[in-house]
C-alpha cells in the first residue's frame, strides 16, 4: 500500500480538529485515505473541518455526557473506528504565583482528563489492530517559567500514554504520544505577521532553522495511526526540529 493511502478504509476520530494542529491531522488522515470525524467545541469551526474532507461533530471533550454522545454517533454512523487522535487542548501561560484555580482546572479538564475520557469511551469501539495518538508537547521535557500547569498536563499525557500502552496492548491497540514543539498554527502566523524580528527569533530557536507546519505534524500522526507505525507503542515522539535538545542556559 502506498504511503498516500496508508489509512485507506480506516475510520479515524480527531479531537480539537477545527484549527491548528488538529486540522492538520484531520487533513493528513483524509489525504491518506481515511474517513475522519473531526470533533470541536466550536460550532463555527465546522467549515474548516468540512473543507479538508472530514466530517464534523460539535462536542466538549471534557464533558462525559458529550463524549458518550460521540461514542454513540461513532457506533451508529460507522459501526466502530480504527484510530483515535486525542488532540484537543488549551495553552495558558501565566506567572506561577498568579495562576488562578479556575484556569488550572481548565488546563486539567481539557488537556489531561479529556484524553482519559475520550479513550475510555471509544476504546470499546476500536477495531483491532487499533491505534491511539495522544498529542503532548515538548513542554513535557523542556519548558519555561509561566508554563508550570500547561507543562504539567502535557507531561501527564506522556506518562498516561506509557501506561495506556500496557493496558490496551493486550486488546490489540497501540498508544503513542506525539509531542510537537512550536508549530505554525493560525495563532503563531498572526503573531509573526509584520514582525520579522519575532519570526527570526523563532527560527533561531530550532536546530534546523525552521519549525513545524501543521501538515508536518499531521503526517507524523497519520504514520503513527497506520500499519507502518506497527513497531511503536508506549513511545514519546518529540517533533520540535531540535528545539528541546539544546542546552540553552549553558
Amino acid at each position: 500500500m502506498s504511503g498516500m493511502q496508508a489509512l485507506q478504509g480506516k475510520i479515524i476520530v480527531v479531537t480539537g480538529a477545527g484549527a491548528g494542529i488538529g486540522l492538520g491531522i484531520a487533513r493528513a488522515c483524509v489525504q491518506a485515505g481515511a474517513t475522519v470525524l473531526g470533533v470541536s467545541l466550536l460550532a463555527e469551526e465546522v467549515r474548516a473541518v468540512l473543507d479538508v474532507g472530514a466530517e464534523f461533530l460539535q462536542a466538549d471533550v471534557g464533558d462525559p455526557v458529550a463524549i458518550s454522545r460521540l461514542a454513540a454517533v461513532v457506533k451508529q454512523q460507522f459501526g466502530g473506528l480504527d484510530g483515535l487522535v486525542n488532540n484537543a487542548g488549551v495553552t495558558i501561560e501565566k506567572p506561577f504565583l498568579e495562576m488562578p484555580l479556575d484556569e488550572l482546572d481548565l488546563l486539567w479538564r481539557v488537556n489531561q482528563r479529556s484524553v482519559f475520557l475520550v479513550s475510555q469511551m471509544l476504546v470499546p469501539l476500536l477495531r483491532k489492530p487499533g491505534s491511539i495518538v495522544n498529542i503532548g508537547s515538548n513542554h513535557a521535557r523542556a519548558t519555561l517559567a509561566g508554563y508550570e500547569m500547561y507543562a504539567g498536563t502535557k507531561g501527564a499525557i506522556v506518562s498516561m500514554t506509557r501506561a495506556m500502552a500496557w493496558s490496551l496492548g493486550p486488546l490489540g491497540i497501540r498508544v503513542n504520544a506525539l509531542c510537537p514543539g512550536l508549530t505554525r498554527t493560525e495563532k503563531i502566523a498572526a503573531l509573526e505577521a509584520g514582525n520579522a524580528q519575532l519570526a527570526d527569533h523563532f527560527r533561531q530557536a530550532h536546530a534546523t532553522g525552521i519549525y513545524n507546519t501543521v501538515d508536518e505534524i499531521g503526517a507524523l500522526a497519520a504514520f503513527l495511526l497506520s500499519d507502518a507505525g506497527q513497531a511503536l507503542s508506549g513511545s514519546e515522539i518529540v517533533a520540535d526540529q531540535g528545539m528541546s535538545s539544546r542546552l540553552g542556559a549553558f
